[in-house]
């Protein structure tokens, strides 16, 4: 391929470049709609409603948008883990039961081999479980954010009450804060299995996702 036919920067990125727009809108939706809830919410309990810059930085919306972040960066931080060793016969998103395959081989260097393959020691240490790492670090971050969003959010609703503020030690042995974890965590859990258990069976026709269409059910894609 010349460099006139090599495809354009879109195009190289569509998936990316577009989940990122579906994400941006989604997010201004729901900051939007979250906004004018929380502040009739708000009336409803006669107490002041809020700027949307203001909602911004309030628990409502911390605790809504950390509480879905975490519960998805779980999700792929354990499926990025436990597919490693663990098999389904016949499933697109599961390695192959009878024989090892790329992913499994020893990094080896070369001119066009990531930095750390090169370097070698502790970096290529770190980088074989970077992608792991990363997406424990980022649920870790997100269930602090969720915990600080729902942490507050119960506090202001304490205050409208015009009950007393609580610690956070103690908002810990709440079963709020636990009920909206759980709650997340099991649905992502389900969305795996289903997609998982139902490669096996099922196809698209040009996705990486699936098995190609005329391949037997008990093979592993």
């Amino acid at each position: 391929m010349t460099s006139h036919d090599k495809p354009s920067f879109l195009y190289r990125n569509s998936l990316s470049i577009v989940f990122l727009i579906f994400f941006s809108i989604t997010m201004i939706a729901q900051a939007f709609f979250g906004w004018k809830e929380h502040n009739q919410e708000l009336q409803d309990y006669g107490a002041q409603t809020l700027s949307f810059y203001s909602y911004l930085k309030s628990g409502h919306f911390i605790e809504a948008t950390f509480e879905n972040f975490q519960s998805e960066f779980l999700q792929m931080a354990l499926y990025v883990v436990l597919t490693i060793s663990l098999r389904q016969i016949g499933s697109a998103e599961s390695k192959d039961i009878y024989k090892k395959e790329d992913v499994d081989r020893e990094p080896v260097p070369g001119p066009n081999a990531p930095g750390p393959v090169n370097k070698g020691g502790w970096r290529l240490a770190i980088y074989k479980h970077s992608l792991s790492i990363a997406f424990l670090l980022l649920f870790i971050l997100s269930w602090i954010g969720h915990l600080y969003g729902s942490f507050k959010a119960y506090n202001t609703e304490q205050v409208i009450k015009g009950d007393t503020p609580i610690a956070l030690i103690d908002f810990l042995k709440e079963p709020l804060f636990w009920f909206e974890t759980f709650q997340n965590w099991q649905s992502e859990f389900l969305s795996v299995a289903s997609i998982v258990l139902l490669t096996i069976f099922l196809r698209q026709k040009g996705s990486p996702e699936s098995k190609p269409v005329d391949t037997p059910h008990l093979e592993n894609g």
